[in-house]
């Protein structure tokens, strides 16, 4: 079993590239293009002198571009399943690096005279050769939506002015466009490569080197260690493990691969249902976002949009991402209790001093992970840090020993993983440019408030609307940077709310996507694991991700349950949603702790007690406990009468 384990989350961390489909000359230039654009950052990061000079922001940019575009078209599949490299991948990777390198040495014009109106056709023709380029490698992540979002919104300024009510704005000619895109501060050398290689990149290379050395594995180990013996063990190993691995990873889609591939076997194994199997997976691995310590990509563009200490973001994420995994365990355990669901046996669980002995760099890692971020305030430079002492713990052990052959693995990985954050984030700028710079996120913000009568709750509702369809890709991040410049002030416009509370409000509301039919990309993915039936899975993932649907109106109405208001009140809330939870879990699956199966008749009725209970305000409170009262007073008299006199 430990060797599938390793097998499955090494091999596959990669999930949707065709890297390992690719000849030996190919892979060699991925790896070299990879190695360059990681020293380049360390260069440009830390300062560090070239025959006297630094790296400037736009020069490094464009390298950036130029290191990890071409990346992008070696492993990205024009079509689905398309193993090989066709001629045109092969001219679009080198077209990819020639051009960025050419506006990197004109980078003095671009950034003191200003190429956002290109002083000649020549330039304009490479700058809507890349804009395309930008496009079709976010087709190739994300799919045809993705694309006709991008131009839609991409091409409006060219109509902007001519628009009537809401979508009046500044108009731009199809020149201007393209120019403002490729040069501009508000294209894709500002916030979209701000976020992908300043904010993420060092956290992408910690990831990959954390993945190469065998961090899926451990944490896998130790979860099954901790709770493979329990009753439903598998299914909540998957929760814990899944929830490590995707905090790291911050890819769902790669996590239920990675760690799904080992855990709805064996959950299969032990009883669980194909389907029930296959969507505590989906719902674990769309979680591991939400984890501290890292939380995935979409916690560090958060952190740079508000302008707040990483350490910020981490806190009052606890609370919500400890309610969201408490909720899956407690549905798993009861699910596991009806059925009467055992354990792995005791051969098959992996010693907890053993893995812990083998594994204690990984533990090491996180724990300076952590100190270097909220203690030390070391921002990007902590996973730089982290990455040089994970290369050395290391080789404190056997089974971590980045030996050469892992080294290059490693390599792999982090380009796999930055290329496709490069594709889902740099096609942004055409977004940004059609909803910013026209001013028309004004306007939408202010008609947002006017149609809904300034009514908060329902414009949190054509947020969540709006949060699950940007989200049905898969791709959160790119949902939350369109959100934040629309929905969210308008929210916090409309009733003063809490800013922090509304961004992660968007976050976890662009989660449901990858859970929630029609679309379900998690689910469908995790069912294709299990043999089941793709849209059952995604109905149960429903089911079993109930949590997530209801606590980002708690923490938006209370920002005490995201730690932005009294210690006393968050902790009161913690535990009155741990109880609520608790009796909707129950009531979802059939079976309360200490009372055992319930009835059909009471189920529907401690799922409303469990909300009311949770909901942060006292009177629905005191509704919901007593009508936990009636239940059980009830459920006492009709056991008594149907217990025969003896």
């Amino acid at each position: 079993m430990n060797n599938k384990v390793e097998f499955t989350i090494e091999e596959k961390g990669g999930e949707g590239s065709r890297y390992e489909y690719l000849p030996s000359c190919l892979k060699v230039t991925f790896l070299l293009l990879t190695t360059a654009g990681i020293i380049t950052s360390i260069f440009y990061l830390f300062s560090i002198r070239v025959s006297g000079q630094v790296i400037n922001q736009v020069t490094y940019f464009y390298l950036f571009m130029g290191a990890f575009v071409p990346c992008a078209f070696l492993i990205l599949p024009m079509r689905r399943n398309q193993k090989t490299v066709p001629w045109y991948d092969l001219l679009a990777a080198g077209i990819g690096l020639l051009i960025p390198i050419y506006f990197s040495l004109h980078e003095y014009e671009i950034s003191q005279i200003g190429w956002s109106q290109p002083p000649d056709q020549f330039k304009l023709l490479l700058a809507l050769i890349y804009c395309i380029f930008l496009l079709e490698m976010g087709r190739r992540l994300a799919g045809t939506v993705f694309l006709a979002v991008n131009v839609v919104i991409g091409l409006y300024p060219l109509v902007a002015e001519h628009l009537p009510g809401v979508l009046f704005g500044k108009s731009f000619p199809l020149s201007g466009i393209i120019g403002r895109n490729m040069f501009g501060y508000d294209g894709v050398i500002g916030l979209p490569c701000q976020v992908v290689a300043e904010l993420l990149l060092g956290f992408l290379i910690f990831a990959g080197i954390l993945i190469a050395t065998g961090a899926g594995k451990f944490f896998l180990n130790l979860s099954l260690s901790i709770l493979g013996q329990y009753r439903g063990g598998p299914a909540k190993v998957a929760v814990l493990s899944s929830a490590f691995f995707g905090s790291l990873s911050g890819n769902p889609l790669a996590n239920i691969v990675g760690t799904g591939s080992v855990t709805i076997p064996a959950m299969k194994r032990t009883g669980f249902t194909a389907t029930y199997a296959a969507a505590i997976e989906a719902c674990a691995s769309s979680g591991g976002i939400l984890m501290p310590p890292v939380m995935g990509a979409v916690a560090f563009v958060m952190a740079g949009f508000l302008g707040v200490d990483y350490s910020v973001i981490i806190l009052i994420a606890i609370i919500p991402s400890f309610l969201y995994f408490f909720g899956l365990l407690m549905q798993v355990d009861a699910y596991a209790a009806r059925c009467r669901l055992k354990g792995l046996p005791r051969e098959e669980i992996p010693s907890l001093k053993k893995t812990l002995k083998q594994g204690w760099p990984f533990v090491v890692i996180l724990i300076f992970l952590v100190w270097g971020l909220v203690y030390m305030k070391w921002s990007l430079y902590t996973p730089y840090y982290a990455s040089a002492l994970m290369i050395i713990l290391s080789y404190s052990t056997r089974e971590t020993r980045l030996t050469p052959e892992k080294l290059i693995d490693s390599i792999a990985m982090i380009g796999k993983l930055i290329s496709q954050t490069a594709a889902a984030l740099l096609p942004m700028c055409f977004i940004l440019i059609g909803v910013v710079s026209t001013g028309v996120s004004g306007s939408l913000t202010s008609t947002l408030i006017s149609a809904t009568g300034g009514n908060i709750l329902l414009i949190l509702l054509v947020g969540v609307v709006a949060c699950y369809i940007l989200g049905m890709a898969g791709l959160v991040v790119p949902a939350y940077i369109f959100l934040s410049l629309s929905m969210a002030p308008a929210a916090i416009k409309a009733a003063n709310l809490n800013e922090m509370a509304v961004h992660i409000f968007i976050i976890y509301y662009a989660l449901i996507g990858g859970i929630t039919p029609p679309v379900a990309p998690g689910a469908f993915v995790a069912a294709a694991l299990a043999g089941s039936r793709p849209m059952k899975t995604a109905v149960t993932c429903m089911r079993l991700g109930v949590v997530l649907y209801f606590i980002p109106f708690f923490f938006v109405f209370n920002p005490s349950l995201i730690l932005q208001g009294s210690i006393f009140e968050a902790l009161y809330l913690f535990v009155l949603c741990i109880i609520g939870i608790t009796f909707i879990a129950g009531g979802l699956e059939g079976y309360l702790i200490k009372l055992g199966e319930i009835k059909l008749w009471s189920r529907l009725l401690f799922i409303i007690a469990g909300f009311l209970i949770a909901f942060p305000e006292w009177n629905t409170t005191f509704v919901g406990i007593a009508l936990v009262i009636i239940i059980l007073a009830l459920r006492y008299l009709t056991e008594k009468q149907s217990t025969p006199v003896t």
